[in-house]
């Protein structure tokens, strides 16, 4: 069984219910940029980034399970 899914970034964001936070990463991203040129001591943009690394992960992993459980619920269905 193949499940395959074509929609932009934006039309997964949707359907998720997950915000709009462009602003906030380009907001995020140029302050990051900021201090990087300012050469800001003891900055450490990996630190910064971390809990966003987390997020992701736990949010992909989330997805996963929704589509297994629909798969798992289909499958009962055809039984």
């Amino acid at each position: 069984m193949k499940i395959s899914i074509d929609v932009t970034p934006e039309e997964m964001r949707k359907l998720m219910g997950w915000p709009d936070v462009q602003g906030l990463q380009e907001e995020m991203i140029d302050k990051i940029r900021e201090q990087m040129n300012a050469g800001a001591e003891g900055y450490d943009p990996l630190s910064l980034m971390q809990p966003f690394f987390a997020q992701s992960a736990n949010s992909m992993e989330s997805f996963q399970k929704m589509v297994a459980g629909m798969m798992s619920a289909y499958s009962k269905k055809r039984d």
